[in-house]
């Protein structure tokens, strides 16, 4: 099977923008789910794209053999690539690297990518908020709006008070001598 790579600068920022990252010894791999280039039809595949730069390894012979060692070694990948979108960044342990650990490494890591099925067929989700700063207080999920009738009927869940129905005259906004 051909492995399809990622091609222009714009496919590279979508996966970077939106990928999942997963961490190895010997590289780093971010992971965004599949969708057909403009234009395309729907073929789910998998489209990956291997970054080897200077500063990991410094000659082009190492660079390249390592590009080539990667590609081989999710192209003979035991039980084939998922379709997703991936940028693949090896480290100078690849070159050490025996060809069993470095497909073994792969699969774990493919395995272990957002969005995939992960042991007993749950989903592995991300949180509803993003937070933008470490001495910011987290902001609240959003909740949608609640009449004071509906109010008493909704059941308590965690974190969550039974609140009973206010009177029907402070409904109205009449005001009730304290």
């Amino acid at each position: 099977m051909a492995l399809d790579s990622l091609r222009g600068d714009r496919e590279f920022r979508k996966v970077r923008a939106h990928g999942a990252v997963v961490r190895d010894p010997l590289f780093t791999l971010r992971v965004a789910e599949y969708r057909p280039r403009h234009g395309e039809a729907w073929q789910p595949r998998a489209i990956v794209g291997i970054v080897v730069s200077k500063k990991t390894l410094k000659r082009a012979v190492d660079r390249n053999r390592a590009r080539r060692r990667v590609r081989e070694a999710l192209r003979t990948l035991p039980g084939g690539l998922p379709a997703c979108r991936a940028i693949l960044m090896p480290n100078p342990a690849v070159l050490r690297a025996p060809f069993e650990q470095l497909q073994a490494a792969l699969h774990r890591a493919l395995s272990k990518a957002p969005g995939r099925r992960a042991r007993g067929g749950t989903r592995v989700r991300r949180p509803a908020y993003r937070q933008t700063c470490l001495l910011c207080p987290p902001r609240p999920t959003p909740r949608r709006a609640v009449s004071p009738g509906e109010r008493s009927a909704r059941p308590a869940g965690p974190g969550r008070a039974l609140l009973p129905a206010p009177p029907l005259a402070a409904q109205a906004g009449a005001h009730l001598p304290l």
